[in-house]
């Protein structure tokens, strides 16, 4: 058995905590927002449904602005939330493997886990309900973060692979 005596960059060990820090912080954000009570958690809904209107409205969309409700704001939330879980469930598991492909199914089963638990929260909390619905929105987040971080993966490794080809020549 060969003995494998390769330090670890320490770029590599910084990319590792940051990332998973971000991984940390933002399941954190997720479940702080599932554990607001109702009163809380639609005021904020609110706000962000006013200032989206506001942006609409100033972009000429004042269409757009008055078909927006609450009820597309919450689910847009949840898909955002999960799509930034994914992206950096992504980038964590390339900071951790240079086999990312092969082991793609662990971020996905973390970005379920987090979305059942999120929604098992919310049984908990005055006035809020888990929903279903909300399970696949958030794991549909989970999936498109995922496809996106291994897209931005995929143009970094692309653009190494060409300064390499240019500078070989």
């Amino acid at each position: 058995m060969q003995e494998q005596n390769q330090r670890t960059s320490p770029w590599l060990i910084a990319w590792r905590v940051i990332f998973t820090f971000a991984l940390i912080g933002c399941i954190v954000f997720i479940f702080s927002n599932s554990l607001q009570i109702a009163d809380v958690s639609e005021g904020a809904s609110g706000r962000v449904l006013g200032i989206l209107q506001g942006i609409l409205r100033h972009l000429g969309l004042p269409g757009a602005a008055d078909r927006l409700t609450m009820h597309i704001v919450r689910k847009l939330a949840h898909f955002c939330e999960y799509l930034l879980e994914g992206f950096l469930l992504m980038l964590c598991l390339r900071v951790y493997t240079r086999h990312f492909f092969k082991h793609v199914s662990w971020p996905m089963l973390g970005g379920l886990l987090t979305a059942l638990t999120d929604e098992t929260i919310q049984l908990f909390v005055p006035g809020r309900s888990g929903q279903v619905t909300d399970i696949w929105i958030d794991f549909s987040g989970v999936m498109t973060g995922l496809l996106a971080g291994l897209i931005l993966l995929g143009l970094i490794r692309m653009c190494i692979i060409l300064y390499q080809h240019r500078n070989e020549v």
